[in-house]
């Protein structure tokens, strides 16, 4: 035994040695790291709003299953880190959607009479524990111990109650929640463990037609009895005493309590609350893993996974397991069905999602290249409410179009996915439904959430004169009518559906709308340098203040958007006068805009405020956020790496609550882009050209390992690789592209993705490339 317990030591000792003996090697042994525990939830979660946080969630689920600390106003609402008080657990925080709050009780003598009135319990951060897929936190009012987890369509709820304890749990299906009242709530007990109901979504001025919620309830332990409130017309289960954990499933549809029972059945028809968590742990790890990095500080990785894990959520599915999703693009609304495969699967999800204002410069290029398969499911989808509507929406809610922002923001997204061979069928068709949100009675005639008329647009005039006057002569319709961006919003999308049309052979076509987005012309004023408001009769705008915020530019200033011209940036530099002083009235932007970290204040309300807006470079909102590659396009490939890097570093650097994106996440937009400046590849023109153009910046990482879908693409992965890279050395000195040595600052989607890989040495040189 002796003998067997000093042979036991030595080989030990042994392994010691070898693992240990020389400083220089890494361990033979390696342990496999989980990317979602390097996840930071809490990111920004001071400044919420109310679909930002996620917690106990599925990539683009329908459940997006969390606690509420603020309940009212799409703004400053649903997880608010600073708030002390949960005041229910909501399972729709989706754009323009709220529904089904949930709040587990101990009822007592003291407080049952006014428990539908007073049921908000304080908790501590301290005794919380967050991570994607999974919430926990101790109702310390209650001393109940609330888990939450969830499938793609159902929450999955684990009560830990006090002993002896009176038990309950309030469904507030009559409140507002979020962005919109919840109104018509029922509760109907159909078994000792099952209940079904629903509630409706009422309108809000950005949807403009009210949603039906359906739910199923299944609990492992049995109701004593279910009770209406006739004040608040709210309901309170007595459930009968239980030893054990109390697990609830909910269910959640927008069709039918058929269809969410259903839900329930296809997704999680087991008691295992822990094997859920560890499902979830694992969806996420997928698709985390798509992307590798080595290098950097702990934080630096922590916030780089924490980025592109919010790039894979905010948009959610609104269609059943099944297919059935509602359609309110009519004057009635009818349940639709997707198209099903051939073992009666549907073929994609049907989305509701916030806008695609920003996302050429963000999820384009994030999904297209590493998530195509996300990105081929949205394209269906939007071409879904094509078939049933009429049009391509550029944000649906609820089944609907809410018109949300301006102009035709989807077209670069499905001409990018088509570009990339990622969408290659019934393009005729695509084609057909894109132009015509380009003419006349198009989304582009529409304002921001001009649901009845199609005048705010002011798309006639940019048809007759070129350009969109400011202020429209026609008077006020909708949000976000400022002349300047909508005339450059629509150049760009021209150009772009031009490029859709030059693939397809269709040459007048081509023509016309490559003609069109030469319009950004018309609203340069040569006198001042600037893009700068014109009125109907082409006058300039008298006083004209190109830092005056949402003067003729939308959710920005004319120094933001003057550079808003990603499809001939050589064109607005001849504008300037060249490209030499395109680029000093550039950096002198850069300069001025780092003393305020490059953002407007750290909250989206706070762009409004004297002291934030007048910054001439903004990255905590879209319009300006390509700006730090146009050097890149500029032969000033030293400035881009200088920028991008900065930025990258102080407004999409660190770990905190109180900032993370300093304005707007905007649905995975800001988180994409944090992520695409941090690996060095962005695209200017939103990837729609034909073999699209990525632009290489200065990645920050020593080792990005990117692997490709090979549904799409057959090169197994893509490897960039820097040398001497370090918060000085941030400029490129030259690259090898699969072993030889390469020159430019860009390479093509082809070059990519059949795989290989590009080593960058880097160095600390600044200045114009020599030639």
């Amino acid at each position: 035994m002796r003998l067997t317990i000093i042979l036991f030591k030595a080989a030990l000792i042994a392994v010691f040695v070898a693992l240990f003996s020389c400083k220089d090697k890494a361990p033979s042994i390696k342990i496999q790291e989980n990317l979602v525990d390097k996840v930071y939830p809490l990111l920004d979660t001071e400044n919420s709003r109310w679909f930002f946080f996620s917690s106990a969630s599925r990539p683009f689920g329908m459940v997006n299953l969390s606690p509420d600390t603020e309940i009212k106003g799409a703004w400053g609402s649903g997880y608010r880190y600073k708030k002390d008080t949960i005041k229910g657990f909501s399972h729709i925080h989706a754009w323009q959607i709220s529904g089904l709050s949930t709040m587990p009780v101990v009822l007592t003598k003291r407080n049952r009479q006014n428990i539908y009135t007073d049921f908000y319990s304080k908790f501590r951060h301290e005794a919380e524990l967050i991570s994607p897929g999974y919430h926990s936190l101790e109702l310390e009012r209650y001393q109940i111990k609330a888990e939450l987890t969830s499938t793609k369509r159902v929450g999955f709820h684990k009560y830990s109650f006090p002993t002896n304890s009176e038990n309950g749990i309030l469904f507030n299906l009559n409140a507002v929640l979020g962005p919109c009242d919840n109104v018509e709530g029922g509760l109907q007990r159909v078994s000792d463990t099952e209940l079904v109901g629903s509630v409706v979504a009422s309108r809000t001025h950005r949807r403009p037609k009210p949603l039906k919620i359906y739910f199923k309830i299944e609990l492992n332990t049995a109701i004593e009895s279910v009770e209406r409130d006739k004040t608040t017309g709210n309901y309170l289960l007595f459930l009968k005493a239980s030893d054990e954990p109390v697990l609830m499933k909910a269910g959640i549809s927008y069709t039918s309590a058929e269809n969410a029972s259903n839900n329930i059945q296809e997704e999680l028809p087991h008691w295992n609350f822990d094997a859920v968590v560890d499902d979830s742990k694992k969806e996420w790890d997928s698709l985390l893993n798509r992307i590798l990095i080595e290098g950097g500080s702990k934080s630096d990785q922590r916030r780089f996974y924490t980025d592109l894990w919010h790039a894979l959520q905010g948009r959610r599915i609104i269609s059943d397991v099944n297919g059935a999703y509602p359609d309110n693009t009519g004057e009635e609304f009818r349940i639709g069905q997707l198209p099903l495969n051939e073992i009666g699967e549907p073929k994609f999800n049907h989305y509701n999602s916030d806008s695609f204002w920003g996302a050429q410069w963000t999820i384009n290029t994030l999904w297209g290249l590493v998530y195509p398969e996300i990105m081929e499911d949205f394209v269906h989808s939007l071409m879904q409410y094509y078939k049933d509507g009429g049009s391509i929406p550029r944000g649906p809610s609820g089944g609907n179009y809410t018109y949300v922002m301006t102009g035709a923001s989807s077209t670069p997204f499905i001409v990018s996915a088509i570009q990339k061979g990622i969408i290659t069928n019934d393009l005729e068709n695509i084609y057909t439904a894109l132009k015509k949100n380009h003419s006349k009675g198009g989304i582009m005639a529409k304002a921001g959430y001009e649901h009845i008329t199609s005048l705010g647009g002011g798309f006639d005039h940019y048809q007759e004169k070129g350009y969109v006057p400011h202020p429209n002569p026609k008077g006020k319709f909708g949000g976000h009518q400022d002349g300047v961006s909508l005339t450059l919003e629509y150049a760009y999308q021209d150009y772009v559906l031009a490029q859709l049309a030059k693939k397809l052979g269709h040459k007048d076509d081509y023509s016309y709308f490559l003609e069109r987005s030469e319009n950004y012309h018309n609203v340069y004023n040569n006198e001042v340098g600037w893009m700068q408001p014109k009125d109907v009769k082409g006058f300039w705008s008298d006083n004209f203040d190109v830092y005056q915020y949402e003067n003729g530019f939308n959710e920005s200033n004319g120094a933001q958007s003057t550079w808003f011209v990603p499809h001939n940036l050589e064109g607005l530099a001849a504008l300037m006068g060249g490209k030499e002083k395109a680029v000093e009235k550039l950096n002198n932007q850069f300069l001025e805009a780092e003393k305020q970290g490059f953002t407007s204040g750290t909250s989206h309300d706070l762009e409004l405020h004297p002291d934030y807006r007048r910054i001439p470079i903004n990255y905590g909102n879209q319009p300006s956020i390509q700006t730090a590659f146009i050097f890149d396009q500029l032969d000033r490939s030293d400035l881009t790496q200088l920028w991008s890097r900065k930025v990258a570093t102080t407004v999409f650097g660190g770990l905190s609550p109180s900032t993370g994106y300093n304005g707007d996440e905007d649905q995975g937009l800001m988180g994409s882009l944090a992520v695409l400046m941090k690996i060095g590849l962005f695209q200017m023109n939103g990837g729609t050209e034909e073999n699209p153009e990525y632009q290489i910046g200065s990645p920050m990482f020593d080792k990005i390992t990117i692997e490709l879908n090979d549904k799409y693409y057959s090169g197994g992965t893509f490897e960039i690789s820097t040398l001497n890279n370090s918060n000085l050395n941030v400029h490129v000195k030259n690259a090898i592209l699969n072993k030889k040595p390469f020159k430019g600052n860009s390479i093509r989607h082809n070059d990519i993705v059949k795989g290989g890989s590009l080593e960058l040495k880097m160095n600390n040189y600044y200045g114009a490339a020599p030639n």
